[in-house]
């Protein structure tokens, strides 16, 4: 089901200066329930008779007529959740909710009766990109809707652009999509910085001339040059070593480079896209990368979500990527097992810092589970051990841009 692509706005505390927020719950289980619910400042009653325009009707029997509300705190720029009394109670990721508010923060998993909904909330009024944007980078969560528009408008300029995200994000498809609605006639070339040694790497980009080092019986073109007219995708970039990064900053300004042995510089005019799960202000900081070039790459920023911050969408991809997992093996559809709400609560509420290659692992696992409901002691231990040790972790809070795994 494809979900509306803007909500509407939260304004905050009065006389605040920052953006407003966008916030919306999003019931993603059972799927068949699935809908988003935009969320404003208004006090909203979450029921299964809840009336509307401000009450929100879930038709479930395990939803008590008037189960919980959710009210807008300006304090906190958040909503508030508290329990009505319901009979069969509510969660907020595995803790139970009483009749004391407590405040949700991004991607909240909430759980009412055996409903599950996530809250999220974005600063500014939320667009989408092209339709064609969602097909390659699929997904209704807030967060990947404002980086579809963000990565929309940045495929249109020539500057160069720097991808952060977290491993297992999605950061090569996502310059895949840059250099396709770039327009651009040549082609894309990529180029990963930390599976080559320092002394590769610069033949690599650069390439160099016959009799330049030992081994080189041939003239190389190198990468630049291969990507003359297109994008030159730079995977890893905070590997690239000290010494290189003055030689690639000036190939980036001055659109010129010079081949190991050669002795004239040589044009090319090539737009260069960076990705990295460094923090790389932090290594501009450590002395590990200079600061001229990370300026240079960041003319456009743009940073990937990881899943934790995408909990919406983590369920389809489920669907998804056991669809890529049967045709990859000729089976006609995927095995696809009913999950409880216990066990979908289990996948929903991890920190996933694999982010897609964790989800895809889960796949391979539960493709080999037997017939029947898949239930919480189902589930591989090892993702049994990440849902105890988030328990106590707000989704909003474990999905800070602060540090990346390497």
């Amino acid at each position: 089901m494809s979900l509306p692509p803007e909500t509407r706005t939260c304004e905050g505390s009065p006389g605040a200066a920052a953006a407003p927020w966008s916030c919306r719950l999003t019931i993603v289980y059972p799927p068949e329930l699935r809908a988003a619910i935009d969320l404003d400042e208004s006090p909203r009653i979450v029921g299964r008779q809840a009336d509307p325009p401000l009450g929100i009707g879930v038709a479930h029997s395990t939803v008590s007529r008037r189960h919980l509300e959710l009210r807008w705190d300006a304090r906190v720029s958040r909503h508030t959740a508290r329990d009505l009394g319901s009979r069969n109670g509510s969660q907020i990721h595995g803790t139970p909710l009483a009749a004391i508010p407590r405040v949700l923060d991004d991607n909240a998993v909430l759980r009412f009766g055996d409903i599950l909904a996530v809250y999220e909330r974005q600063r500014g009024p939320v667009h989408d990109g092209p339709a064609a944007l969602r097909a390659a980078i699929p997904g209704d969560a807030l967060s990947i809707q404002a980086f579809r528009a963000a990565l929309a408008r940045a495929a249109l300029d020539p500057a160069p652009a720097l991808i952060i995200g977290e491993s297992g994000s999605g950061k090569e498809r996502s310059a895949a999509e840059l250099h396709r609605l770039s327009g651009r006639s040549g082609p894309l070339v990529t180029l990963n910085c930390a599976a080559l040694s320092p002394q590769l790497i610069e033949s690599q980009l650069f390439g160099h001339q016959r009799g330049a080092f030992t081994g080189a019986t041939t003239a190389q073109p190198g990468l630049f040059r291969a990507a003359d007219g297109g994008t030159l995708f730079l995977d890893e970039i905070g590997e690239l070593p000290l010494d290189l990064q003055p030689k690639l900053l000036r190939a980036i300004e001055s659109g010129e480079i010079l081949p190991l042995g050669a002795t004239q510089h040589q044009r090319v005019q090539v737009r260069v896209v960076a990705a990295t799960n460094r923090v790389l202000a932090d290594e501009v900081e450590a002395g590990r990368f200079r600061r001229d070039l990370y300026a240079r790459l960041a003319l456009w920023e743009l940073q990937l979500p990881p899943l934790a911050r995408r909990r919406v969408d983590i369920l389809p991809w489920l669907d998804r990527l056991a669809l890529d997992w049967s045709a990859a093996r000729g089976l006609a559809r995927p095995p696809r097992q009913e999950l409880t709400p216990s066990a979908a609560a289990a996948i929903l509420r991890p920190r996933w810092p694999e982010n897609l290659r964790g989800l895809l692992r889960l796949v391979h696992e539960l493709a080999h589970h037997s017939d029947g409901p898949l239930r919480l002691e189902s589930l591989p231990a090892w993702l049994q051990s990440d849902v105890a040790t988030v328990a106590g972790v707000a989704g909003g809070r474990c999905g800070r841009w602060s540090r990346w795994p390497r």
